[in-house]
């Protein structure tokens, strides 16, 4: 990736500072097309960024990264044409960058609303705003020039408690309590409200309105959700019936472009109750495969059922559609007739749906029916800049989550990794087929002891390096049974077939 000179990107200022909002990709990801970690060294820039930053970014893209990489191909239609067929919109922006991507780690932590820097002689307050939209976050003020900025607290469009790519559940009071927050601190008097995405906001009237809205929206959801759910309602019963009153719902900003009723509704649900809805029958059910041969079965067979779901397709029943012949292909994953029409389904629905995301699931489910996988978002060899800066404890958490617990469930292993370029060692054991991990003296009692580098580490994640050509001392054969434990994950897994 060419790395552009921090003063050519800044229209020949030079950068004292970069301030990361939260802890997604899309807001720190880009850093080196800014500013190269060299150039942050050397010019002393303060990276500004709330607490928890490194640790929610690197943990979200590492440990999770194979499964959600995978899903945001649906959630952002990575792999459709941008066509006014297919995709065209994110309801956040066009699309998501396919570039290189990076990260630094803080210099500034911000840790508390109220907590105050100056930089470059202009003076930041900053609202602290962790379990939000984004598990760390912080918005700002710049009194001297009466503007807010709202990182992703607030944005033109309704926003995600739960995201499609799979994340951790927003806490949806939290959010509308820093919205109200920052409304009480800065919004009587700021001029201007500027956030992570779409256009700023002008003038004190429509600023605090504003903040109204998004922020009574959220706490709508929030206490409507629970008023249903404690009258026993469950988690689709509650999105189908749920809407916004008008006062809400019909501000621009405040759409279903991205977010929606039905799904935030689930995710304040899910936020309280977890995957259970209480009802007996949905404690133990069948797995998706084995249900669906019995349903199909159940409702007369393939033929019967392929005929009953087209005559519902034809009536515009394409919600029904859809349930019907996910069951009948996943009895069935080579029946032609059934992908075909359910891909015919998933178009409409996405042609149907107001919401960037919602259109791009639907459709991408429809091109792998008939195209078969088409892969993932997140390609870590674009990555190297953020794995630089992932410290070693990630990288072996990440260990662990590939290990076959049920084939190293009787094996007792003990590792030293004695990083010879940073003097310190860590000590990997496996036992009761689980894999812990300690910063630590070496273990004297260990199989072996393999001596690396941390750019050794990130050429063996990267497959550039083998760990036959480790350098080890002790069992190279206790090494190989280590390595062999641990699973490459799939990372163009099925979705729309079992």
């Amino acid at each position: 990736m060419p790395r552009i000179p921090s003063t050519r990107a800044s229209g020949g200022k030079p950068i004292v500072a970069v301030i990361f909002t939260h802890s997604h990709i899309d807001h720190f990801g880009g850093i080196e097309g800014v500013l190269s970690a060299e150039h942050a060294q050397r010019d002393n820039v303060r990276i500004i960024a709330p607490k928890g930053f490194m640790q929610e970014s690197t943990s979200e893209n590492l440990l999770a990264g194979p499964a959600m990489g995978r899903r945001a191909t649906y959630m952002f239609g990575g792999a459709l044409a941008r066509s006014p067929r297919d995709h065209v919109d994110s309801g956040l922006g066009k699309a998501p960058s396919k570039g290189h991507f990076s990260i630094l780690a803080p210099t500034d932590v911000i840790d508390h609303t109220g907590q105050t820097l100056t930089v470059d002689g202009l003076e930041f307050d900053f609202q602290y705003a962790p379990e939000s939209e984004a598990p760390a976050e912080l918005t700002f003020y710049l009194p001297q020039l009466k503007a807010f900025c709202g990182a992703e607290l607030v944005s033109h469009t309704l926003h995600n408690i739960y995201t499609l790519r799979g994340a951790k559940v927003r806490d949806a009071l939290k959010w509308s309590d820093y919205i109200d927050e920052a409304l009480q601190r800065y919004g009587r008097r700021a001029d201007v409200v500027f956030n992570s995405h779409h256009w700023p906001v002008w003038g004190h009237d429509r600023i605090v309105d504003y903040l109204k809205i998004q922020r009574d929206t959220y706490k709508y959801i929030h206490d409507q959700t629970l008023r249903l759910a404690n009258a026993g309602y469950t988690p689709r019963e509650i999105a189908e019936q749920l809407t916004l009153p008008e006062s809400l719902a019909k501000p621009f900003h405040n759409r279903g472009y991205y977010g929606t009723i039905s799904h935030d509704s689930k995710a304040v649900y899910q936020w309280y109750f977890g995957w259970f809805d209480g009802n007996p029958a949905n404690l133990d059910p069948l797995p998706p495969a084995d249900a669906a041969k019995k349903y199909v079965a159940f409702m007369g067979g393939t033929d019967a059922v392929i005929e009953k779901a087209q005559q519902s397709y034809d009536a515009g029943e394409y919600r029904w559609a859809a349930q019907v012949l996910n069951h009948v292909v996943f009895a069935e994953p080579d029946n032609d007739a059934a992908k075909a029409l359910l891909a015919k389904t998933y178009d409409q629905l996405g042609y149907r749906a107001q919401s960037g995301p919602w259109r791009d699931v639907y459709l991408t489910g429809a091109k792998e029916l008939r195209e078969g996988a088409q892969g993932t978002s997140l390609d870590m060899s674009r990555g190297l800049g953020l794995l630089r800066q992932v410290p070693i404890e990630r990288f072996f958490d990440a260990m662990a989550a590939r290990l076959n617990g049920p084939e190293a469930a009787t094996s007792n292993l003990t590792i030293n990794f004695d990083f010879q370029d940073r003097g310190e060692n860590h000590v990997l054991t496996i036992e009761n087929g689980v894999l812990h991990h300690w910063k630590r003296p070496p273990a004297d009692n260990a199989n072996a002891t393999v001596r690396l580098t941390h750019p050794a580490l990130l050429a063996l994640i990267g497959g550039q390096l083998s760990p036959q050509q480790l350098k080890v001392d002790g069992d190279r054969a206790s090494l190989g049974r280590f390595f062999s434990l641990l699973e490459a994950p799939d990372r163009g897994f099925a979705i729309v077939t079992p």
